[in-house]
């Protein structure tokens, strides 16, 4: 088309703008169904007061408009605080069962020591018996034999001085002799010998 020089050309908008402007339109109008709706529920609740509240029908709030927005960011931020409030709860769990399990194990291992213990005294206990009673019973198998080892020496002792005959004798030395005095046992006969051997000795 050509370019008319006495007529004024209005301004261009930009598709932005445009675009912009629409929307606004649109959200003005939802929310004025919306107001409408909501005060025709309240006119219907005012005039029917006794109506059960299951018969109410819930409606779904719309999921458009910088408030679905706000909703969506509320929901996300308290599903983050009940998740770490549930993260550390089980944590807290853990470490007190791990805890328990720890002080369980001890207490056991205390348990199985104090029994280790008082079997190895009992077993102390019986070994040292049998050995006092053991000691006991050869002590006095030893004794007996070396009571009848004594009772048979004394009789072949006294057997051997009927038999054999043996020298008993002492002296006595004075300033100018030596006296000696010799007995002889033969079986039951005794001979005894004194002599005084004055000094200086001679052969």
């Amino acid at each position: 088309m050509g370019n008319h020089p006495g007529k004024a050309q209005p301004p261009r908008e930009n598709a932005e703008e445009i675009a912009a402007k629409e929307k606004q339109k649109k959200s003005i109008q939802l929310r004025v169904i919306i107001e409408e709706t909501d005060e025709t529920e309240v006119k219907e609740q005012e005039k029917s007061p006794l109506s059960s509240p299951s018969t109410k029908k819930k409606e779904k709030p719309t999921n458009q408009g910088p408030e679905a927005s706000v909703i969506r960011i509320q929901a996300w931020w308290r599903g983050t605080l009940v998740r770490r409030t549930l993260l550390h709860a089980a944590l807290q769990a853990c470490i007190i069962q791990c805890w328990w399990r720890l002080v369980q194990a001890k207490l056991l291992e205390q348990r199985r020591r104090m029994v280790l213990e008082y079997h190895a005294w009992q077993v102390w206990a019986v070994v040292k018996l049998q050995s006092f009673f053991r000691m006991w019973r050869i002590r006095r198998h030893y004794c007996r034999l070396l009571h009848a080892a004594r009772i048979i020496q004394a009789y072949w002792r006294w057997r051997n001085c009927q038999t054999r005959g043996f020298l008993r004798g002492k002296y006595k030395v004075t300033s100018s002799q030596l006296v000696l005095e010799i007995e002889i046992f033969l079986g039951s006969q005794i001979c005894r010998f004194t002599d005084c051997i004055p000094f200086p000795i001679k052969n």
